[in-house]
């Protein structure tokens, strides 16, 4: 099964990931994609350089970001291969270990993607 962890953040916090962070992630995206678990992963751009397509009463409109009216953002993903919803939320977790010796404040939400022939 194939599980999509996004990565919540406070956007407007202007933290950014240390140089020990970086390298532990790196080392531990390279051992999940060796072990076949991890199948893609990236950070998002600041929401400043993002666009929202929103319908609403049959008109689209495009809106320009940052998006202020959001406290929290989506600043990344990854795309899991896990047996069960508690695997994934197992491989979530050792990826926001990471993050507790820099101090960060994050979410991560785990969601299951619906497979072809799932209905």
């Amino acid at each position: 099964m194939r599980f999509l962890s996004l990565i919540r953040i406070q956007e407007n916090t202007g933290k950014q990931p240390s140089e020990r962070l970086m390298s532990e992630m790196g080392k531990l995206m390279g051992e999940m994609t060796q072990a076949g678990t991890l199948l893609d992963t990236a950070g998002l751009m600041p929401t400043a350089e993002g666009k929202r397509v929103r319908l609403r009463g049959g008109k689209i409109s495009v809106i320009d970001g940052p998006f202020i009216e959001t406290k929290e953002v989506i600043g990344g993903y990854a795309m899991l291969q896990a047996g069960s919803l508690q695997e994934a939320i197992a491989l979530t977790e050792r990826f926001v270990e990471l993050h507790v010796a820099d101090g960060w404040e994050l979410d991560c939400e785990v969601r299951q993607l619906v497979e072809p022939g799932f209905c």
